[in-house]
């Protein structure tokens, strides 16, 4: 018998009982006597016996899973994160053995999430979204579950793993206000999004730190279609803007369009930057000032946080500062 290769069954059929008696006794659930319990790890221990996936499961009671949520309306901008957040989360799982589980989240509706959870399919969860009315992180709450938001949330009891998206973004306005702009539209969205909120934030900064005041007739929140992009553009426009700072590429990519269908010259008449940088800018004309971040990493950092939260460890809510300001022609 090959000792790397021993399995439940083996044990079982070496010393004439049950597998269930054998997981019984692995586990330490179930009724079984001390003497049969005693054999099993004396014969485990003379085997140098490495459990595999399942029996480690019955051992620590665990499923070597965790799950990590989707929110199911990600656009081709969104996409990218969630894929590179996920390259880092997986190369940190598969060093400790753990699987992910994808579970999408379709608006409100956390049905699959609850399926996942009250199955006892995963040992913990991240949520790859943090927002203003959480109901996913509230029943995970709830729930008792093991979890970490990728993220910042207002909830001291949530543990999250979020880019300084409150310094990146100050520090590219600031930019632009150090060019002289002063009439500069932000045009983002979903204001259910704590991500729309702590750019806003860091936008706002920028301003106060020069003693500017922010005009709010220049901030468009809560656009979520290129037809809405479009016409708040044509309005902008006619309002005489030096720049306009969007919140993602989707919306750098449709106000670009629009301002050259409106003949209007970029950076000449006016500039754009983007609070993001993903492979929606890299063949847009001209290249546009963003900010660029490294998402494999939050990723790998929101895994081992939630792993080490799994076993037992004191975790702490983490900022990474690892972004920088890409500056290219659409500012220049």
């Amino acid at each position: 018998m090959s000792d790397e290769k021993i399995t439940i069954d083996d044990v079982a059929k070496a010393l004439g009982i049950s597998k269930t008696t054998v997981s019984r006794a692995i586990s330490g659930k179930g009724r079984i006597g001390n003497d049969t319990k005693a054999k099993v790890m004396e014969f485990i221990e003379k085997h140098n016996y490495r459990p595999n996936v399942m029996a480690r499961a019955l051992a620590q009671q665990r499923t070597f899973n965790i799950g990590v949520v989707w929110p199911d309306d990600y656009n081709a901008v969104d996409l990218p994160f969630f894929q590179r957040c996920m390259i880092g989360m997986s190369e940190v799982t598969s060093d400790y053995g753990y699987d992910i589980v994808v579970s999408l989240i379709a608006g409100d509706d956390i049905t699959g999430l609850r399926r996942i959870v009250e199955n006892h399919k995963v040992d913990g969860v991240i949520l790859t979204r943090t927002m203003v009315n959480d109901i996913p992180a509230a029943y995970l709450k709830e729930s008792g579950i093991p979890f970490v938001a990728v993220g910042s949330s207002d909830d001291p009891d949530i543990i999250t793993v979020d880019n300084d998206n409150f310094d990146a973004c100050k520090e590219l306005t600031s930019v632009l206000l150090a060019k002289g702009l002063r009439k500069l539209a932000l045009i983002g969205g979903s204001t259910n999004h704590i991500i729309t909120r702590t750019r806003y934030q860091g936008f706002a900064a920028a301003f106060e730190d020069l003693r500017l005041s922010v005009d709010q007739n220049l901030v468009c929140l809560d656009v979520d279609s290129n037809v809405k992009v479009g016409s708040i553009i044509k309005e902008l426009l006619r309002k005489n803007i030096d720049g306009i700072i969007c919140m993602d590429d989707n919306i750098a990519g449709e106000a670009i369009a629009r301002c050259r269908d409106e003949h209007i010259l970029i950076p000449q008449d006016i500039k754009i930057a983007s609070f993001y940088n993903s492979s929606l800018l890299e063949s847009m004309v001209p290249s546009v000032t963003s900010l660029n971040f490294n998402d494999r990493n939050l990723g790998a950092v929101a895994a081992r946080t939630l792993l080490g939260l799994i076993d037992g460890e004191n975790v702490h809510n983490q900022m990474l500062k690892n972004y920088e300001v890409i500056l290219k022609e659409s500012t220049k």
